[in-house]
């Protein structure tokens, strides 16, 4: 959840207090700062004149830290996406202070009202952002994409790049983007649908005051600008992740099919949101009829997120291919290096064999090490995800002690029965008493605390 609409401020004092649960950095140590500050101002000598092409940026309006920025154009029937990914390798020097914080960080953390970034911000959102104020350092990804969608690296180099204009998903027009900008979309999409992709892209949740002037968990669709957006990032991952496994080397994102038990907990959850699930369709193909703008089908896409085994990391390794179930690919993160620190390293093995040079060592160092330290950084992040989520829902509830609610069952373990409420996003737990997934049940609300971020049910007999 990353959108927060609080006038009131009724969720602010419990952000406060995940922040410091979690012990979420408030700023950079003096020594890093200063370092990031040095690095700011060095010049661009690496770097091939590319400041003619007529990049643009396309992300939310308040984004300052822009990783990407691209251009379309036509190659006869293909389509050459290209893709500027900001070098942020430029100004991090292995084995710096920089460097150091950055790996201690893993990632950027996002909370409703703020984030606490993986590099300062005089680099993040200044000197290393995509930004279209002047020249910026870029690695500049062009990637060929066919008729039918498939795609793969042409040549990746080290440029200097201007952006034209810094584009927000929601008022972009159709005449701000390169022509072919919807027809890329459309190859990507029609190869995921080829190949039996099963991604699934919920809407963000957001907390804002309902009609009754109570807050409420809400969705925000997500938009069309967003979802073609996101059709590049793919298709560039997908084809740094062929270039790097044709050349045995490289850092995977793997993850596996959710498992039996979690595809019943999920038709349980399906019954609880009322809707309908065929029992000959699996679930890969029922997700894609799913439609972000209703509500339910949006709060099941969220708990089909949250049932997976989650992603995870995976150097390469001989005789082994690196899978992503959900992608039904092999697939490389590349795209987001401000934000994520194994990207970083991707991007620099895949300049070097794009080129004929050997990986840099100190990517073939990071490789092994990566997926330690990047899952502990998933993980801090989900539980923040998680700590918000009960947050907003405590807030939700309170005041509606003593209400009753419809859900349906849809798990049970040591700890009791896992429900799922039938007309709000919420699950909860409740003591098992012979509840069993796939009953329906009414539950009494006895407990809504924002403080203690808890809400707890009691089934009505």
């Amino acid at each position: 959840m990353k959108a927060l609409q609080d006038p009131n401020r009724a969720l602010a004092d419990g952000l406060a207090a995940i922040r410091l649960q979690y012990q979420l950095p408030t700023a950079f140590p003096p020594e890093v700062e200063a370092a990031a500050a040095d690095a700011a101002k060095r010049a661009l000598t690496a770097h091939a004149d590319r400041t003619a092409i007529p990049f643009v940026t396309l992300d939310p309006a308040t984004s300052t830290d822009l990783d990407q920025a691209f251009t379309i154009e036509p190659a006869g029937a293909d389509l050459l996406l290209h893709y500027a990914i900001a070098d942020v390798a430029w100004f991090v020097d292995d084995g710096g202070v920089i460097d150091a914080e950055a790996w201690r960080r893993g990632e950027t953390l996002y909370l409703p009202d703020g984030k606490a970034g993986l590099y300062p911000r005089v680099l993040s959102e200044g000197a290393a952002s995509l930004l279209p104020d002047g020249d910026r350092p870029a690695i500049v990804f062009t990637v060929r994409v066919v008729p039918d969608g498939a795609a793969k690296i042409d040549g990746v180099e080290r440029a200097r790049i201007r952006s034209r204009a810094k584009l927000a998903y929601d008022n972009v027009r159709d005449t701000d983007l390169p022509p072919d900008f919807a027809e890329l979309s459309r190859r990507i999409a029609a190869a995921e649908t080829r190949r039996g992709a099963a991604r699934v892209d919920p809407p963000e949740q957001e907390v804002a005051a309902g009609a009754d002037g109570r807050l409420a968990l809400a969705f925000r669709p997500r938009l069309e600008s967003e979802a073609r957006n996101a059709a590049m990032s793919l298709a560039t991952n997908l084809a740094v992740a062929d270039l790097l496994q044709a050349h045995h080397t490289g850092l995977f994102r793997v993850m596996a099919e959710p498992d039996a038990s979690a595809v019943k907990r999920l038709r349980h959850t399906a019954t609880a949101l009322g809707l309908t699930w065929p029992d000959e369709t699996p679930l890969e193909s029922y997700e894609r009829t799913l439609d972000p703008a209703d509500p339910r089908q949006a709060a099941f896409m969220l708990a089909i997120r949250r049932a997976g085994n989650g992603a995870s990391y995976a150097p390469y390794r001989d005789g082994e291919v690196p899978w992503h179930a959900a992608m039904a690919a092999t697939y490389a993160q590349a795209t987001a290096p401000l934000r994520r620190l194994a990207d970083r390293y991707v991007v620099e093995a895949a300049l070097a064999v794009a080129n004929g040079k050997p990986v840099p060592p100190a990517a073939l160092d990071a490789f092994p090490r990566l997926p330690k330290a990047m899952a502990r950084a998933d993980m801090l992040s989900g539980q923040i995800d998680r700590a918000v989520i009960d947050l907003a829902e405590a807030a939700m509830l309170q005041g509606r002690e003593g209400e009753t609610f419809a859900a349906v069952a849809t798990d049970l373990d040591d700890r009791g029965t896992q429900v799922q409420l039938r007309n709000l996003p919420v699950v909860a737990r409740i003591p098992a008493n012979g509840v069993l997934p796939g009953q329906p049940v009414t539950l009494h609300l006895t407990l809504a605390d924002p403080i203690e971020r808890r809400i707890a049910f009691e089934p009505v007999v």
